[in-house]
């Protein structure tokens, strides 16, 4: 056993247990033995082997993103930022995935480390990773040192376009059984991994790509596993419309009535209320079925703002009784600039400075997410919680003064002042590099594969269009 003493630090975001709330705490100790937190308050008394000035120093939990897609996002690097499709209400998901093939192992395997170095570099220590199943995967997640929560995503159709202004299925309700089949065949090995960092959730795609049986099916399985189950739902308009034609009810109302919607479920997105003004459906009880279900939200702001997207209160959904956590859906995986626009997003959507507070955030980012994974001992540091601690320079000068030091992470400095960042014990980041993983060699090889990914574009795009057609490039290229 080891023990590591982090001794009169400056600022600690420490986890009230009574108050179910983060709190400030000056010069005061923080000490982990092995993965655990054993103290965090004044005068630690126990015998320390490593000793960390604490002076200069804002010490807070391990941040807890509960939705990306590490395994593919970083190869639309230049690609994603600026594409959409106007007739498909702005976004380009469907164009996206359709037009450009992420199943090259090497470029997953790429697309993954660039991914977990950028997620660590920003204080995240827990991820849930919704991927396909491809080589290397569990491997690289347990040499990154990073607290996996990985998603084997399986569906009973898959989108297709034959033109720009509607969407299309192709149903194969045999391939999404045998999915679930090797998904929870995936899942139920990763208890035994040695790392003892890595476990499963149960992940359906897409709400309108799967079978009203097959949702049920993966529900039970996690229920049956007392494990998180995770579901895209209201992310798209079209996404909606198509709920609607078939069903006559929201994505949210329909995932309710066939029984999906529980304290274990967590909704990818859920941006597209009834309420919402992209919509305006009859029905006006969708926030109210997400609070009475007990299920969470996994807000990531960026991608849906780049489409001219936006949730239009996240305060809204905090008080109705939601429990809210955030994610990175796309490229840049930066976890601290998501904080940031979620606010931002927040106050410019419901026209109200008080619609939320950091502190309602970063509650998101940490506790919440740790709830939507069904964990209470990740997002908060207190004894006997998970030794999962990021150690902020205060004395970065993107930092001072840092009189509030969580508004001084967030709103101005973000990863560039993360120094330090310890998972279940271990050092993974030290002086803001990632200890694990080769960030730059990572990036190279995704470079060549991004390459070999728009190449065959022509032959997979419903117009035949070669990648620099589909998105060109910000400036013309001039002879």
């Amino acid at each position: 056993m080891s023990t590591t003493l982090i001794k009169n630090a400056d600022w600690i975001v420490a986890w009230d247990a009574a108050g179910k709330q983060h709190g400030y705490r000056r010069n005061v100790d923080l000490a982990f033995t092995d993965d655990s937190i054993v103290h965090a308050g004044p005068d630690f008394r126990g015998k320390a082997d490593t000793v960390i000035d604490g002076k200069g120093l804002l010490v807070m939990p391990g941040l807890v993103d509960i939705h990306s897609h590490p395994g593919h996002e970083p190869a639309y690097r230049g690609i994603r930022e600026e594409h959409g499709v106007s007739n498909m209400y702005m976004s380009g998901l469907y164009e996206r995935s359709q037009a450009f093939d992420t199943s090259d192992p090497e470029l997953q395997q790429a697309c993954l480390e660039v991914a977990l170095c950028e997620l660590l570099k920003s204080g995240v220590t827990s991820l849930c990773d919704i991927s396909g199943i491809y080589p290397g995967w569990v491997d690289i997640f347990a040499k990154s040192g990073m607290r996996g929560f990985l998603a084997p995503g399986f569906a009973s159709a898959r989108w297709k376009l034959e033109n720009d202004h509607q969407l299309g299925f192709n149903w194969d309700e045999a391939r999404g059984k045998k999915g679930l089949e090797g998904a929870l065949a995936f899942i139920d090995k990763l208890s035994s991994h040695p790392s003892k960092r890595l476990s499963g959730v149960v992940s359906p795609m897409q709400i309108e790509n799967c079978s009203d049986e097959l949702l049920r099916d993966s529900y039970a399985a996690a229920k049956d596993r007392a494990i998180p189950f995770t579901l895209h739902t209201s992310q798209g308009v079209m996404e909606v419309h198509e709920m609607i034609r078939r069903h006559g009810t929201t994505p949210i109302r329909h995932a309710r009535d066939i029984g999906i919607l529980g304290p274990n479920t967590i909704l990818g997105h859920a941006l597209f209320l009834d309420t919402h003004s992209w919509i305006r459906w009859w029905t006006k009880d969708d926030l109210s079925i997400l609070a009475e279900s007990g299920c969470s939200v996994a807000h990531c702001p960026t991608p849906f703002a780049r489409y001219g997207h936006i949730m239009e209160s996240f305060g809204d959904y905090v008080r109705a009784g939601v429990n809210m956590g955030l994610g990175t859906d796309t490229t840049p995986h930066n976890m601290l600039e998501e904080i940031r626009k979620a606010g931002t997003f927040a106050r410019i959507a419901s026209r109200n400075l008080n619609d939320v507070s950091t502190g309602m955030l970063f509650h998101a980012a940490t506790v919440g997410g740790a709830k939507a994974l069904m964990r209470d001992d990740i997002g908060r540091l207190a004894p006997g919680a998970r030794a999962d601690i990021v150690l902020v320079d205060l004395h970065h000068p993107d930092m001072m003064p840092a009189r509030d030091p969580l508004r001084s992470l967030i709103f101005h400095a973000a990863d560039r002042a993360v120094k330090d960042v310890f998972v279940a014990g271990r050092q993974v980041v030290a002086d803001g590099k990632v200890t694990t993983l080769d960030h730059r060699a990572a990036g190279e090889r995704l470079t060549e594969r991004q390459k070999g990914m728009m190449a065959t574009s022509p032959g997979r795009d419903y117009r035949k269009r070669t990648a620099d057609e589909l998105v060109p490039l910000s400036l013309p290229i001039m002879g």
